[in-house]
């Protein structure tokens, strides 16, 4: 299944202050950054301001 909002990847924009920190070695990227890249990148990222809600099927 693809990605909704599957497109073309440009090049990802630089990394500037307030972009990301860190947590237990592990960049966390934030919402300012995702917006920069203007895309979903569909991992579920912690500050997505594109969401996108995982489909939970009802058959068992």
């Amino acid at each position: 299944m693809s990605h909704p909002k599957t497109k073309k990847q440009s090049p990802l924009p630089p990394l500037e202050e307030g972009d990301y920190y860190l947590e237990n070695g592990f960049f966390v990227f934030t919402a300012q950054y995702h917006l920069k890249r203007g895309y979903c990148c569909g991992n579920g990222c912690r500050h997505c301001p594109y969401r996108v809600q995982k489909r939970v099927d009802s058959k068992q």
